[in-house]
């Protein structure tokens, strides 16, 4: 498996909203954290619902741990006024698994190229600002089985180096995927071969 990379990356836990208004038109901003496209169309779906009679409704996101992941769309706004300055704002800040939704209505007065691009920029920034950025570890998933009386010195090792799990399977011979900080892999994988019952360890 790659190792090679960031042990760390930045995102969001939780949706926020802001409003900018420019001569009449109103930029309605949302972001909200996303894991893949899926939640990104569903997410959408529902703000193009809430949103029925607005006249654009523009987005930029970023996805994986590697940010290579991403799309800006401008809606029918002028080519690179909305979705480019909105992904600008999440690559700012060098977030990922990150979703922005600029809702418009349009005020009557045209903004023009510097205006629009404005707008979206500024919207998109004060959405992201009202909410807490948070700097989460890239993780290894790690498949363990061991014996079932082996569980709670397992689970001290779980909480120590702060992993989560992914899935488990808990009877006589137990299973379970956790996923490891990648800066605390090797430190991991050398505490729990000292538990006697752990019957194999693998990364995947």
């Amino acid at each position: 498996m790659n190792m090679s990379g960031p042990d760390y990356y930045n995102t969001i836990d939780q949706e926020g909203k802001a409003e900018f208004s420019d001569r009449g038109s109103r930029f309605i901003a949302y972001a909200c954290p996303i894991r893949d496209q899926s939640e990104f169309r569903n997410r959408l779906e529902e703000l193009k619902k809430e949103h029925p009679k607005a006249t654009h409704h523009c987005f930029a996101y970023r996805i994986g741990l590697d940010r290579n992941e991403y799309r800006a769309n401008d809606d029918g706004e002028p080519s690179g006024t909305a979705g480019k300055p909105i992904l600008g704002q999440i690559d700012s800040r060098a977030l990922t698994n990150v979703l922005v939704v600029v809702v418009r209505y349009f005020g009557g007065t045209q903004l023009g190229v510097p205006g629009l691009i404005h707008a979206y920029r500024t919207a998109s920034s004060l959405v992201l600002q009202s909410l807490p950025l948070i700097r989460k570890p890239v993780e290894i998933p790690l498949e363990i089985e061991f014996d079932y009386d082996t569980l709670n010195r397992i689970m001290l090792v779980v909480k120590q180096f702060q992993c989560s799990i992914k899935e488990r399977d808990i009877q006589l011979d137990s299973r379970m995927l956790m996923g490891v900080p990648k800066d605390r892999l090797d430190e991991v994988q050398l505490r729990l071969k000292k538990i006697r019952g752990v019957k194999a360890l693998r990364t995947h």
